[in-house]
């Protein structure tokens, strides 16, 4: 076939490992199952749909492709399949919450297509050239690209509950102390609870689970009883069956896996043969856990008859299994105009200059969500159409998702993450790869000022930052319906006693006004330990913290996370009075006041200061940096880990919380020697000497850090050196009044942001509208109130 005699030197088949791009395309969202199918390349294997093909083929010479065609047809049966019970914490994974139960069968209708003529033919053809023959082939048997980065990527933790291997277990000490243990009729060896027992397979001892946060579970005896023993494993009895159970690490605190449990059952008696599960796995009660709090319904706005709407800036984006928490994101900063102007309104120039590779190009990337979000190709009504051969409305952001976790070792994987953390690191890259070009990002800057007082002298020191949002602190000593709540807890006690189903609507959560949110946002907190260079010594210091600008829209945070009395990590479920128009006029900075004296510049840091070590190891073990935790202990005076943990819940926000600890209000010493190594590494990516050593001196000389410093910190690399400076000078920020309206809202439903699930609403022309992952639709009721960051946009006269 002479049509193909001019490409014979490109064409050619995927060797093995090699990523090949049949599901989606670089550009856009078209796939096999979209109206015009999906064009792969014979040569380069990557993907792309109808309006991109010409493109490829002009810029490379490329001119055949492979054409994928798939139809999906939904399989309809009389009886309604039976209903699942979720069996982990999980979104669209198998085993988990599903959102689409529908069966489908798929008809295939592939062809080769040659450019410039389009001209095509279809599959099978015995016909065709045997390179060509040998290409299709080739790529129609690979794995799809995603899927071999993917697995790559989680390596073994492909939900994120694949549990290691306890590295105690094989060695595990085992008392012979004559301990035979029954398989019933156990009861806690320090108490008399029945259930949520946990069987110490050193010593055989049986104690109590940790109490949660509803005030269910156990009595914390068998954490007590570690804390004295130091016996690491333990197992949930009641989920002993002959394909394993639950065991407990205390020492690498987490659920890990026992390959000897068997043994080590046999030691006390027990033959896991003839064991039966009696007792709710940890995973079945986090599932109740979460269900039982009631949210669930209200933020997805269950019960209501919600409108689906569709067209440009509805479109639903695909769950991937627990990847709801970057949907939200996404659709919320899409709605701003900073980012149609620099990835929507700019895609075809973005495209048109992309590199020949473009699924790793976070711009194009970038341009290509922002297409399908507000485009409207992939939200089209079905109204009139045969759905059951319809492609699923919506898109499926698994190259975004692949490129915006890669090298991270949270975001790369499956599991669920918290909606905040991935904000900022959207941001992190946003600065990196903005560098010199207009940055959407500059739309939530502002400057924050720190203004500290010594309580003796009252001299103070004023400095300031660079942030991106504002937590705001929630306890529950600001709820302010405390009877109505106890009288709600005593009956809910009787409903669950008597088994009997709790509407949500007739739940009671502690209500909390968020205007006294803001007030201790501003208010003035104590700093204990304070190094005062005015009395050359230490004394208590009140600080206050106020917005030098105000951004053009403010990201706020209900920081709703805490731990509790047993170190377990819980959300307060609390209903947050949300104020839809804020006035934060009075948190406006306004630097050195009339009649105030500065502190004089102190001598620098002297090594004397003292930190409690012990605590300090204490924290680093519970998963903190230790910088933060050095700051702990200083600022709660050395008085243990109580205090101190306290402290870390209250700043483990903070931008500066794992940055190098430095006794506040002295001077930093002004000799720093750059690390020669790192100060190479850094300039062979092109950045002259002074620039590395500004990066290096600012992450005491840490070379990754550095590196992001420098790409997040591109405006200060010009500037001269300068220690005492914490934003750089002529440092651009948007500024006018503070007053804002609410434009949208990410809500969490689960008892930790690293379980459960996220949907946002969006105020569009005057309505609200939830994204609920791929479902779109008017918002009848939306649950403000229940939310986890606001984003508020800022209304100048």
């Amino acid at each position: 076939m002479s049509v193909f005699s001019q490409y014979f030197g490109k064409i050619r088949a995927p060797q093995g490992g090699e990523k090949v791009y049949k599901d989606e395309c670089v550009f856009s969202f078209d796939n096999p199952e979209s109206e015009t199918g999906l064009y792969v390349c014979m040569n380069t294997f990557l993907g792309f749909g109808k309006k991109h093909v010409e493109r490829h083929f002009k810029k490379t010479g490329n001119g055949v492709f492979l054409h994928l065609r798939r139809t999906r047809r939904e399989v309809v049966s009389e009886e309604p399949p039976p209903e699942k019970k979720p069996t982990k914490m999980a979104i669209g994974l198998e085993g988990g919450f599903q959102t689409d139960e529908k069966k489908f069968v798929f008809e295939e209708n592939n062809s080769v297509v040659v450019l410039p003529d389009w001209k095509i033919f279809p599959l099978p053809d015995p016909e065709l050239p045997e390179i060509v023959q040998m290409s299709v082939n080739g790529i129609l048997k690979a794995e799809d690209a995603w899927k071999l980065e993917e697995a790559a990527a989680l390596a073994g933790t492909w939900d994120g509950e694949k549990r290691i291997i306890s590295k105690h277990a094989e060695n595990l000490l085992q008392l012979d102390n004559g301990k035979k243990i029954p398989p019933s009729g156990w009861k806690c060896e320090k108490c008399d609870l029945t259930n949520n027992l946990w069987l110490n397979l050193t010593d055989g001892s049986i104690m109590c689970g940790r109490k949660f946060f509803d005030g269910s579970g156990g009595n914390n005896h068998g954490v007590e009883q570690y804390q004295v023993t130091k016996y690491p494993l333990a197992v949930k009895l009641g989920t002993i069956t002959p394909d394993g159970a639950d065991v407990f690490s205390y020492d690498e605190d987490d659920m890990v896996e026992d390959p000897y449990l068997a043994k080590h059952l046999a030691h006390f008696g027990i033959n896991i043969t003839a064991m039966q599960k009696t007792e709710k796995t940890m995973i079945e009660l986090e599932i109740d856990l979460n269900q039982k709090v009631g949210e669930w319904d209200v933020i997805q706005e269950a019960g209501s008859k919600l409108t689906p709407m569709y067209g440009p800036g509805y479109t639903g984006m695909r769950n991937l299994g627990n990847s709801c928490y970057m949907n939200s994101v996404m659709q919320v900063v899409f709605t701003l105009p900073d980012f149609q102007q620099r990835y929507y309104n700019a895609a075809d120039e973005i495209f048109a200059s992309a590199p020949t590779d473009s699924t790793s190009d976070f711009t194009v990337q970038m341009a290509k969500l922002g297409h399908g979000l507000l485009s409207g190709e992939y939200s089209k009504s079905k109204d009139g159409g045969d759905e059951n051969v319809s492609a699923p409305t919506g898109i499926r952001p698994q190259m975004f998702k692949t490129l915006i976790g890669k090298g991270h070792p949270e975001f790369s994987t499956k599991r669920q993450q918290d909606a905040q953390e991935f904000f900022l690191h959207l941001l992190s890259l946003l600065e990196k790869n903005n560098r010199g070009k207009f940055n959407p990002s500059e739309c939530f800057k502002f400057k924050v000022e720190e203004r500290v007082e010594c309580s003796v002298s009252k001299k103070v020191k004023y400095t300031d930052r660079t942030d991106y949002l504002i937590g705001l602190p929630i306890s529950m000593d600001m709820v302010t319906n405390k009877d109505a709540v106890s009288v709600w807890e005593t009956k809910k006690k009787e409903l669950e006693s008597l088994k009997q189903t709790i509407d949500p609507k007739d739940i009671i959560r502690p209500k909390i006004s968020m205007q006294t949110c803001l007030d201790a946002f501003g208010a003035t907190e104590s700093i204990e330990g304070f190094y005062s260079s005015a009395i050359n010594g230490t004394c208590i210091a009140n600080k206050t913290t106020r917005l030098l600008t105000f951004p053009d829209f403010l990201v706020v945070q209900a920081k709703k996370f805490t731990v509790g009395e047993d170190w377990v990590p819980k959300k307060l479920d609390v209903s947050l009075d949300v104020l839809q128009e804020l006035d934060l006029s009075p948190l406006r900075g306004h630097g050195l006041q009339p009649g105030e004296e500065e502190l004089p510049e102190a001598p620098a840091q002297q090594s004397q200061v003292q930190i409690d070590e012990a605590t300090v190891s204490q924290l680093v073990d519970m998963g903190f940096p230790i910088e933060g935790c050095k700051k702990a202990v200083y600022h709660t005076g050395n008085s243990g880990v109580e205090p101190a943990m306290n402290w870390v819940m209250e700043h483990m926000e903070d931008p500066d919380f794992g940055m190098p600890f430095e006794v506040p209000g002295a001077k930093k010493s002004s000799s720093f020697t750059p690390n020669e190594e790192a100060l190479a590494m850094i300039m062979s990516m092109g950045f002259n000497r002074d620039q590395a050593t500004k990066a290096l001196k600012a992450t005491d000389n840490n070379v990754e850090r550095g590196v992001e410093w420098i790409f997040s910190h591109a405006d200060e690399l010009e500037a001269p050196m300068d220690t005492d400076e914490q934003t750089a000078p002529g440092e651009a920020y948007r500024d006018g009044s503070g007053k804002y309206k609410l434009v949208a809202f990410i809500s969490h439903m689960g008892t930790s942001t690293m379980v459960g699930h996220y949907v946002c609403h969006i105020l569009k022309e005057g309505r609200w509208v939830i994204f609920n992952d791929e479902k779109v639709a008017l918002s009848e009721h939306p649950p403000m109130d229940l939310a986890y960051l606001y984003l508020y946009r800022r209304i100048d006269n």
